[in-house]
């Protein structure tokens, strides 16, 4: 077995310029994605050693209501909440076993771009989207990539 790093980007949120960005709360759609996502997961027997989310509200608050069906308690970090890159990474992968699974809650650009560094491919991760990387060192295999509607799916609804 592997590492494998999963990335789920923050659910809906409210538009820009209603309040600050840091204070953004998911909409009722995006809380939603956040528990289909956690069940999605769990329907697919996914478990986590570590979640790991931003502390800005709409990413701390998917990270909370997806891992109460993982029935793990996420870590606020820091860094996740903007420019977080694959060096930063790197340091939370590390803390997890050789066949561990590790989550990143957080936002664009920074999950699409993990993606683009780990893999080499280019996606675009949408609100509420998840993705997998298989890691065998510094470099990743892209084994998954979810838009909200196919994880609402494999939830069950």
């Amino acid at each position: 077995m592997a590492k494998t790093l999963w990335l789920l980007r923050h659910g809906d949120a409210e538009g820009h310029g209603r309040g600050p960005d840091f204070e953004r709360r998911l909409t009722e759609r995006g809380e939603h994605q956040s528990r289909a996502a956690g069940r999605a997961l769990s329907r697919l027997g996914v478990t986590f050693e570590l979640v790991f989310a931003s502390p800005r509200v709409r990413a701390r608050d998917t990270a909370r209501i997806a891992c109460v069906e993982l029935r793990i308690e996420p870590i606020l970090h820091e860094p996740l909440g903007g420019d977080f890159g694959a060096d930063a990474a790197a340091e939370l992968i590390a803390a997890t076993s050789e066949d561990g699974s590790l989550m990143l809650v957080g936002h664009e650009p920074d999950m699409s771009g993990l993606v683009a560094t780990l893999t080499g491919g280019y996606v675009a991760m949408k609100k509420g989207g998840l993705a997998a990387i298989r890691l065998a060192g510094v470099r990743g295999e892209l084994v998954l990539l979810l838009r909200p509607r196919e994880i609402e799916l494999l939830a069950g609804g």
